[in-house]
């Protein structure tokens, strides 16, 4: 059913990973699916703010997040996993439906966190939005 999944984590917040990653790693072992787990390094937003940062930042964060991003697959991804590491640099809910869109994701997988008591919100918004415009499946896990 499906064959391409991808999952969305911060290597950095465990809410972001913890209980999405056995969720994509079982069905990855039960569909014998392509796992290709991505993180997302935000960028600057607008220019005037990316000068405050040294020559080489944004180089160096995107380097820097691809190496804890294959530490944390030998740490927390079982063997025999067929595994994709993915970085992308922007917003994460256009990143997470760009990289779904270019690797032909069947099924997207990532956490939501509970709103603040009040908020007319069900999920956090970048869940929110890819839910909203994904093309393909997206199972939301709560933290």
């Amino acid at each position: 059913m499906y064959t391409d999944i991808l999952l969305s984590i911060d290597v950095t917040t465990e809410s972001t990973w913890k209980k999405p990653l056995p969720t994509a790693v079982e069905y990855t072992k039960a569909f014998g699916a392509r796992l290709h787990i991505m993180t997302v390094v935000p960028d600057f937003g607008m220019s005037i703010v990316g000068q405050y940062f040294p020559d080489g930042f944004e180089h160096k964060a995107l380097e820097d997040a691809q190496n804890a991003l294959h530490e944390f697959s030998r740490d927390h991804v079982p063997e025999g996993i067929q595994l994709q590491h993915i970085v992308a640099h922007g917003r994460i809910y256009r990143e997470v439906l760009r990289i779904a869109e270019e690797i032909k994701a069947d099924l997207i997988v990532m956490a939501a966190h509970r709103p603040e008591t009040g908020s007319a919100g069900l999920l956090g918004s970048n869940a929110e939005r890819v839910v909203r415009h994904a093309a393909s499946s997206v199972l939301v896990v709560r933290d």
